[in-house]
């Protein structure tokens, strides 16, 4: 009996550290990326079918006020506006992520951040009736926000849960989501459903639901177990949640892991953004991460969704009939998206990160021949479409979710949501920066404005190929000590040492000075 029992405790060992997908942990996965994550992507293509519409309703209902016709400039401006606030609420979302997460935990705040959704999706809903557009621009800040908190604090949440075997494939699942938001607001936005004169409201409502799913679902499920033990220093409610999460009730193993990773940082306290960014220990993880988050947005993608319809039609795509190819080059992006998620445990991140923006690179290159030469050369045009399929399968194996995977693995909990708020921040600032700059670069640079896209893909991929580490399968504190040596600093973990610095004059700050020095 003693024997079966030693077995069975032995057994229980080898599964903690190797943690399966439990239904739990399935479900708390999906909730979150549905309620959050997708209406991200929903809201990034939501306003490209219905533009046409809206800028009539934008015109009728400047006309019915004043009894002029908009001018044509003020329109342009307006619906720049109405383009480019979403990324400038992003940003602003960003910079909310350190203050909330620390405060009310990251299944709070994803609480918190439904009702951001739900107040837009109303007055986005109802401007038609109440014939305003003012409310619609103010509405895209306000859902900018939403989406900025979420496509930080839904990685976050989900890889502080995962098992490490697990962390890769589920922090890739809300970049699943974000694609399949883009590819719904696509179908929904076709002509024939709700992408027409009488639809557009509706179209631009429904990014409430899934908020409405989550605020009602989520709260059944645990908190964060690292936020729990580490933040709260309730072990009792993070043993729990730990439990459900992996279907065991021995957690041991797991448990002194976040102990450990608690003891190694507990001198440190909670990092802010300045902290980490004059930190010496954290140097080289907070560059990876600006210049994957910078190589990320300033690749092109939005350049090759834009360029994409034009590409098309000068293939001899009848233009009623674009519409259904900037629907399957969404579906596309689902199912190499999904399929990053069954191949990043198995090929690990830097395959992926490296393969994906090669392919951008090597698309980004084509396409300038391309382009240049379909005028003259019949074939070109054919070339350029199979450049933009190339160009959106590299973008979704690795240059989209892999980065948000990458933040979440790099740092421990104290400096975690400072990272995501630099790495957010920087994500939406270089979002907006495109949205603005490119089509001046498209009016003046044309094609070749493409080899700018390839020039920064090839610069990520030296860094990536030089720098980053591959963290597949390893704990928090494995990675923070490769990532040490690369910092040139040491890492102590023993308790006697810790209770050391307790007693030396001048606290943090000579801390700091022991744990960086040099190796």
């Amino acid at each position: 009996m003693k024997l079966k029992r030693e077995k069975q405790e032995s057994s229980d060992c080898n599964e903690g550290s190797k943690g399966k997908m439990t239904l739990l942990l399935a479900l708390v996965t999906l909730i979150s990326a549905f309620g959050s994550s997708f209406q991200y992507g929903y809201n990034v293509s939501v306003i490209n079918s219905p533009a046409l519409y809206m800028q009539d309703f934008y015109n009728r209902t400047y006309f019915d006020r004043s009894g002029v016709p908009m001018d044509s400039g003020f329109q342009t401006l307006l619906w720049s506006l109405t383009v480019s606030m979403y990324p400038l609420g992003g940003l602003f979302g960003s910079l909310m992520v350190w203050p909330l997460v620390n405060n009310c935990g990251r299944k709070g705040t994803l609480l918190i951040n439904n009702l951001f959704s739900i107040a837009a999706a109303t007055l986005m809903g109802t401007s038609e009736l109440a014939k305003t557009f003012e409310v619609i621009i103010l509405s895209r800040v306000i859902i900018g926000i939403y989406a900025g908190l979420a496509s930080n604090v839904v990685p976050m949440f989900l890889g502080e849960m995962s098992p490490k075997n697990l962390r890769g494939a589920i922090g890739i699942v809300p970049q699943l989501f974000i694609t399949l938001g883009i590819l719904v607001a696509q179908i929904l936005g076709l002509n024939s459903i709700l992408g027409n004169a009488e639809g557009w409201p509706v179209l631009l409502g429904l990014t409430g639901i899934p908020s409405l799913i989550q605020l009602l679902i989520l709260p059944f499920f645990p908190e964060s177990p690292r936020y729990l033990l580490i933040q709260k220093g309730n072990e009792e409610q993070a043993r729990q949640a730990l439990q459900k999460l992996r279907g065991w009730d021995d957690v041991d193993d797991e448990m002194e892991e976040i102990r450990q990773e608690d003891r190694s940082e507990k001198e440190e306290g909670h990092f802010s953004v300045l902290s980490l960014c004059t930190f010496r220990g954290l140097r080289w993880q907070l560059i990876s991460i600006v210049v994957m988050m910078m190589g990320q947005q300033l690749s092109g993608v939005n350049a090759v969704f834009y360029y994409a319809d034009r590409i098309f039609q000068s293939a001899g795509v009848d233009s009623n009939d674009v519409q259904y190819v900037t629907v399957s080059i969404g579906a596309i992006n689902v199912v190499m998206t999904l399929l990053a998620v069954f191949i990043v445990e198995s090929l690990g991140r830097r395959i992926l990160l490296l393969a994906g923006f090669g392919l951008c690179c090597v698309s980004c290159a084509v396409l300038t021949l391309a382009l240049n030469l379909q005028t003259t050369v019949s074939w070109m045009s054919y070339l350029s479409i199979v450049c933009v399929i190339v160009y959106i399968i590299g973008h979704a194996i690795g240059a989209s979710p892999i980065p948000f995977v990458m933040i979440t693995e790099m740092f421990l909990q104290s400096s975690r949501p400072a990272a995501f708020m630099v790495g957010g921040s920087v994500h939406w600032l270089c979002n907006f920066t495109v949205g603005l700059v490119f089509l001046y670069m498209e009016a003046g640079l044309g094609p070749y404005s493409f080899l700018i896209f390839c020039a920064i893909c090839l610069a990520t991929i030296v860094y990536i190929f030089f720098i980053v580490p591959e963290t597949k399968n390893k704990t928090f504190m494995e990675i923070n000590k490769i990532m040490a040596k690369r910092n040139k600093v040491e890492i102590h973990e023993d308790k006697e040492e810790f209770e050391d610095f307790h007693t030396v004059p001048g606290g943090q700050a000579e801390k700091k000075e022991i744990s960086s020095s040099e190796l």
